[in-house]
C-alpha cells in the first residue's frame, strides 16, 4: 500500500488506469474503469450501476442487498476519500461510487419496476445529480474543502451526500408520480 500525500500544495492530478489499479479503493471509486471515461463519467457510472443491480438483483435478499448498500456506504466512504487524496481534488468528476451506490439505492426501492420505470429513474437521478437543484445544490456545498487544503473524512462523506440527497429527490418524484 501506498502512502497517500495530503499536502496543501499538490497539484490535482487525473485519475487514469495506472492509478486505478494501483489499490482497490481506487478501482472502487473510480467506478471499476466507468469513472475513467472522458466523458460524462458520472453517466457512465450510473449505467454501470444499472447494469451491475440487474445483474445482482435476482440473487440477493432485500435483507443482503440492504447489507451491501450499508457496506458500500462506508467502504465507499474511505475508497472515495482515500482516491480524493490521492487526486489532490476534494470531489473529483472521475470518482461515481457515489453515484453507483445512489442509483442502487433508487433501483432497489423502486423494485419491482419495468425497464422503462428503471429508466425515468435513471433520468431524473441524473437530472438531479448533474443540475443540482435545491436540496442537492446544499448538499453539494456543505463538505466542500477550500481548495488547496487537505482533504479529509468530511470531503469523502461530501462526495457521498450530495448523490443520496439526488436519490432521496429521485425517489420523491417517484412516489408523487406513482401516487397520482
Amino acid at each position: 500500500m501506498s502512502s497517500v500525500p495530503d499536502a496543501p500544495d499538490m497539484a490535482p492530478r487525473r485519475a487514469t488506469v495506472r492509478l486505478m489499479l494501483s489499490h482497490p479503493a481506487h478501482a472502487m471509486a473510480l467506478g471499476f474503469g466507468s469513472g475513467l471515461s472522458p466523458m460524462a463519467p458520472g453517466t457512465v457510472g450510473t449505467l454501470w450501476a444499472w447494469l451491475a443491480f440487474l445483474v445482482m438483483q435476482p440473487y440477493l435478499s432485500p435483507l443482503q442487498m440492504a447489507a451491501l448498500l450499508l457496506a458500500g456506504f462506508f467502504v465507499g466512504w474511505w475508497a472515495c476519500t482515500f482516491t480524493a487524496r490521492s487526486l489532490a481534488t476534494p470531489d473529483p468528476g472521475s470518482i461515481v461510487w457515489d453515484e453507483v451506490l445512489a442509483f442502487w439505492l433508487v433501483l432497489w426501492l423502486v423494485t419491482p419496476a419495468s425497464l422503462i420505470e428503471q429508466g425515468v429513474a435513471f433520468a431524473l437521478f441524473r437530472y438531479f445529480d448533474a443540475a443540482k437543484p435545491g436540496p442537492v445544490a446544499w448538499a453539494d456545498t456543505l463538505f466542500k474543502g477550500r481548495r488547496g487544503a487537505p482533504i479529509g473524512w468530511a470531503q469523502g462523506f461530501g462526495i457521498l451526500f450530495d448523490d443520496l440527497v439526488a436519490a432521496l429527490c429521485t425517489l420523491l418524484v417517484i412516489s408523487v408520480w406513482r401516487w397520482l
